[in-house]
């Protein structure tokens, strides 16, 4: 069966990094229980991230294991006295041996601004050389009693190659944009 999981790379002058492949495999392998195009209402972030989480564990990533403070996953972007972290954001998971931070998004990815929130906080975590960034490939709700699509994916891959494709910018990280 075909998947429908689908991925883009950004520089777009760039091989995707090695390790993009074995993430994707993750997804595919899991694309029936969270692939947009095929339910009809998507699953949360937190409910895509629960069913990826043990494969992503044993792909060597640390992974949020609830929303419980002590169970996030921290991110340093400055450091204070004695060397303690004054300053972290929050990833769904990050892999050390890649400097690879991992964002799942799901309804609020596009309409909510998840997409440029994980795009911004990404340029400032310590570490992260790679962004991976997963959002619906259509996000499914109503409005005025009308079933609508938004069309995530197609919307922030035109984000991310305006972004990367401006001479005005340089983004000190690369990413792997991710529609499922």
């Amino acid at each position: 069966m075909p998947t429908s999981i689908r991925f883009s790379t950004f520089p777009r002058t760039q091989p995707p990094p090695l390790f993009t492949g074995v993430i994707q495999d993750v997804f595919r392998a899991h694309a029936a229980e969270i692939g947009t195009q095929n339910l009809d209402k998507g699953l949360t972030s937190n409910d895509v991230l629960t069913i990826l989480r043990p494969a992503l564990i044993e792909l060597g990533f640390t992974v949020e294991a609830s929303k419980h403070a002590s169970d996030k996953i921290k991110r340093p972007v400055f450091f204070g006295e004695n060397g303690a972290p004054a300053l972290q954001y929050e990833i769904d998971a990050y892999h050390e041996a890649w400097k690879c931070g991992l964002e799942i998004e799901a309804g609020r990815a596009w309409m909510g601004n998840a997409v440029y929130r994980d795009l911004i906080q990404a340029m400032v975590m310590v570490d992260l050389e790679t962004l991976v960034l997963c959002v619906p490939l259509g996000y499914r709700y109503n409005a005025g009693g009308k079933p609508l699509i938004s069309r995530d994916y197609t919307n922030a891959i035109a984000v991310a190659d305006a972004i990367y494709g401006h001479h005005r910018i340089t983004m000190p990280y690369r990413l792997v944009l991710i529609g499922y």
